[in-house]
């Protein structure tokens, strides 16, 4: 945990862009990619990638890759639609490129893929964005945003599936007294890499329930921050994983608290197998001098199942004012717990299968709280699929 000073800011109920006031865990913003230089991988938010494997995306390669298809079930009430890069509705999230390949997606992108959710509309049905990619070769450039008006209610799925290297931008837009869940699932063939940067401002009483479901690919890294537009937001970022042999998945979270009254929960959970696997789970939380009241909680979980894999989890905490309800951490890297195997060994169970069903339970529970139906039969069988390819019994 990090107690920073910051100068004092009147008015309890006032907001701080994000950039007022420094964060050590964050770097600085800038739309300009001559501002980022090419990391070497000696950098705080770079020395757990693997910058070989991002196959230029972080250097110069071309971005020009068009070999994908993008198909969409917008449900009743949902527009989706592209509009031109120069439409002032681009970053209204407050999305500042963070690091050269975010830089390079924002000068490279052409265009913006959109879902909008009107004001004062209540969605039951899911919107689904499926990207298909079809060929690895060339570096593709994408940016999503999704926007929801006020007192709104609506959920969206993006789903990521076969050969793709995929740089993007994605921002997240909730209106005041809104409810809004986003779930992105990487569903990635073994020779995909995916670089995702994500910005999300939640506004005054509202909602975001944010989802991240990594299990495919060779190389993803996410980089997701999220401020508050007001106080009374609220935010829940929720993430599964399950890295293979050779796979780097890399979660990287910052929540910007720079408003009163805010509450952020983070539950990422992962498991990984095989040889070189390696999961990368970074939590950042900044309470800033004018969010007073505010309550925090981040939770990073990680099961290894067999030898050779690797785990990195750093939770951290920022706080520059005391007038808080709550702010903590936890996290744990660990095998099997033997008491619950005893548990199961001793009614019959043979060691195989209770080893199945205690990673089951340690899926089960964030797979309910993500509360997608439509997606919570698929995830459990691509858990049952990873297992089998995992000799539990030796694990």
């Amino acid at each position: 945990m990090t107690i920073t000073e910051a100068p004092n800011v009147a008015g309890a109920l006032e907001t701080v862009a994000p950039g007022t006031v420094s964060s050590h865990l964050h770097p600085a913003g800038s739309f300009d990619v001559a501002d980022h230089v090419v990391p070497q991988g000696r950098e705080e938010v770079w020395r757990f990638t693997p910058l070989k494997r991002l196959r230029g995306l972080h250097q110069d390669a071309p971005l020009t890759g068009g070999d994908f298809k993008v198909s969409t079930h917008a449900a009743p009430g949902v527009v989706a639609h592209i509009v031109p890069a120069s439409d002032p509705i681009r970053g209204t999230s407050g999305l500042i490129p963070r690091d050269r390949v975010s830089a390079r997606v924002w000068a490279a992108t052409e265009s913006l893929y959109v879902v909008d959710i009107p004001a004062e509309t209540s969605v039951a049905e899911v919107t689904t964005v499926q990207f298909t990619g079809l060929d690895a070769t060339d570096a593709i450039a994408a940016h999503l945003l999704i926007r929801i008006g006020a007192f709104s209610k609506a959920t969206v799925v993006v789903q990521f599936d076969g050969s793709a290297t995929l740089a993007e931008n994605v921002e997240i837009v909730v209106g005041d007294g809104a409810s809004l869940t986003v779930v992105t699932v990487q569903d990635w063939a073994d020779d995909a890499v995916h670089h995702s940067t994500q910005q999300a401002r939640v506004g005054r009483d509202a909602t975001l329930k944010h989802v991240a479901v990594t299990f495919g690919g060779d190389v993803v890294r996410h980089d997701m921050t999220a401020d508050f537009g007001g106080p009374g937001g609220s935010l829940e970022l929720l993430g599964l994983y399950f890295a293979d042999a050779g796979q780097h998945i890399e979660h990287r979270l910052f929540v910007d608290h720079n408003a009163p009254k805010t509450r952020s929960n983070v539950v990422y959970k992962g498991a990984l197998q095989g040889e070189g696997a390696h999961a990368v789970w970074i939590g950042n939380v900044l309470i800033r001098k004018v969010a007073e009241g505010i309550d925090t909680y981040e939770e990073n979980r990680n099961l290894v199942l067999t030898d050779g894999c690797q785990a990195d989890s750093v939770p951290n905490l920022e706080i520059e004012t005391g007038e808080i309800e709550g702010a903590g951490h936890a996290s744990a890297t660990g095998r099997f717990d033997d008491n619950q195997l005893f548990y199961l060994r001793s009614r019959g169970i043979e060691e195989k299968e209770a080893r199945r069903l205690v990673v089951h339970g340690f899926f089960n529970d964030l797979i309910r709280r993500i509360d997608v139906p439509e997606l919570e039969g698929k995830l459990l069988a691509t858990v049952e699929a990873e297992l089998a390819t995992t000799v539990l019994a030796g694990g």
